[in-house]
């Protein structure tokens, strides 16, 4: 990697259905100094403002919580993004909650309009839920289905408000691109805790998902050979790594929505390094870590820790 690296904080929760993640970044912090590590040190950084006080207000909407709030943090993230890379730098994008993942989007498509962008996501979960299709009302499970501008509607089960509509809307055009992202240009490792709603979008756009047992079955080296042959007329990559893609019962439960045999840190590491081969990656994201809940002390912002720096090393 020729460019330089800026870290992009961004300390928000409010797409969460638990709290909490808000204080990943800091338990990453911690990671780095406990393990006598300076990265944090290494390069400038941005403090993005949040609306995590706004956890205190009534819920107004069942279906999209906090939606109004999320379209804020998501633009101000669109332009976080978009001036760290007319700068020139490479973003490490360090968020609370995975629904920040749609303004990190919006701000590279925003940078580079012209170029075709394709998507790594690496965790459990599919995020292609919208207010219509939601099981949680939560927006963490939401950004994708923004960015591929999907509603969904053939699955609704929830009744949307018209405000709600209208900061989903918002959300599906963040950076005013819409769609910000083309189906066949995602691509999903780890994912398996999924409902039918999100099922049958994977099915009827063929994305293609690697899940854990055949990254090992079939070699991580094959399904990441794989993949950049689907990603080749791309021009960017995004990569986007949420921690609950680690294997809870092996690292911790030290995120929002902990699910079992997923990756353990090197295979994680392996992954990313395999796809920054193509040259095409234009930035990452680390998410969803949340010490609130880790059982053993620090250990999932380590385990992330210990991927971002044997990545940035």
């Amino acid at each position: 990697m020729n460019q330089p690296i800026k870290v992009l904080k961004n300390r928000s929760d409010i797409g969460a259905g638990t709290r909490g993640s808000d204080m990943g970044i800091d338990a990453l912090e911690i990671a780095a100094i406990n393990a006598k590590s300076d990265f944090f040190n290494k390069f400038p950084f941005i403090d993005i403002p949040t609306h995590n006080e706004t956890v205190y207000n009534k819920v107004q909407n069942t279906t999209a919580k906090r939606i109004n709030f999320v379209v804020q943090q998501c633009s101000r993230l669109t332009n976080a993004v978009l001036t760290t890379l007319k700068d020139g730098f490479f973003p490490i994008i360090l968020s609370g909650d995975h629904s920040s993942a749609l303004g990190s989007l919006a701000g590279i498509k925003k940078a580079f309009p012209a170029k075709t962008l394709g998507v790594v996501w690496i965790d459990a979960h599919a995020d292609l839920h919208s207010p219509y299709s939601t099981p949680s009302g939560n927006v963490h499970g939401m950004p994708l289905a923004a960015a591929l501008g999907n509603d969904n509607i053939e699955f609704q089960k929830n009744p949307v408000g018209n405000q709600a509509l209208l900061d989903w809307e918002e959300l599906k055009n963040m950076g005013g691109v819409h769609p910000i992202l083309e189906p066949q240009h995602l691509m999903y490792f780890g994912v398996r805790d999924y409902e039918a709603e999100e099922a049958a979008i994977m099915k009827q756009h063929q994305i293609k998902n690697y899940p854990v047992h055949e990254l090992r079955q079939r070699s991580f080296d094959t399904c990441i050979t794989e993949t950049l042959e689907r990603l080749a007329k791309v021009d960017l990559i995004y990569i986007t790594f949420d921690v609950d893609a680690l294997d809870c019962d092996l690292i911790s439960h030290g995120t929002g929505t902990p699910v079992s045999k997923g990756f353990d840190p090197q295979e994680i590491i392996q992954i990313i390094q395999g796809i920054q081969a193509s040259n095409k990656v234009v930035a990452l994201e680390v998410c969803e870590i949340n010490p609130l809940l880790d059982e053993k002390g620090n250990r999932m912002a380590e385990a992330a820790f210990e991927v971002v720096k044997s990545i940035f090393n």
